[in-house]
């Protein structure tokens, strides 16, 4: 009889211990604060790396104008030591990413990188007077612009297709 209440009392430490556990997890959960807002995104200033990667580009580089200010722009980078690489981030309206990619790295191999493995579609559509082919791709798509010589332009991300073209249409290389 001796181990029967040995193994009852053990089964009861076990339940009370579980209801302690139980008890301090909810308090935890009520008093400490958590926030499930989206985090804020801030926005960085691109004009002064433009103008500098305009300079040294050997390439006519394409940065927007006339967005609307609730398009954000989040990362901006030109690595000229690597086939003169122009990278502009934004965050659209939508909550969505947008990039505008260019390079003079080889188009086939460029196009696999900043798109992230995305495929062309055959498709295409005239934005801001340029002909630029549709890209789909499981984590982004893209759109290209054809007719380049020297560099390939991309905009990119996971952003819809409509968002993608205002992107594409806003862009000069002034």
């Amino acid at each position: 009889m001796a181990g029967e209440n040995g193994k009852q009392k053990t089964a009861r430490d076990m339940i009370l211990s579980m209801g302690v556990i139980g008890l301090v997890a909810g308090f935890v959960y009520l008093f400490i604060p958590h926030d499930d807002s989206p985090p804020d995104i801030k926005a960085v200033e691109y004009r002064v790396e433009l103008l500098t990667a305009r300079r040294a580009a050997s390439y006519p580089l394409a940065a927007p104008q006339g967005l609307p200010d609730a398009w954000k722009a989040t990362s901006v980078r030109f690595q000229g030591d690597e086939f003169d690489a122009w990278h502009l981030g934004f965050h659209d309206p939508e909550g969505e990413y947008v990039a505008v990619e260019q390079s003079t790295q080889r188009r086939p191999v460029f196009l696999d990188e900043v798109t992230l493995g995305a495929r062309e579609t055959g498709k295409t559509e005239k934005i801001g007077g340029g002909t630029w082919t549709r890209y789909e791709g499981g984590r982004y798509d893209a759109l290209v612009l054809e007719g380049t010589k020297g560099s390939t332009t991309v905009v990119t991300g996971t952003a819809s297709f409509a968002q993608l073209a205002k992107m594409a249409g806003a862009l000069q290389t002034k």
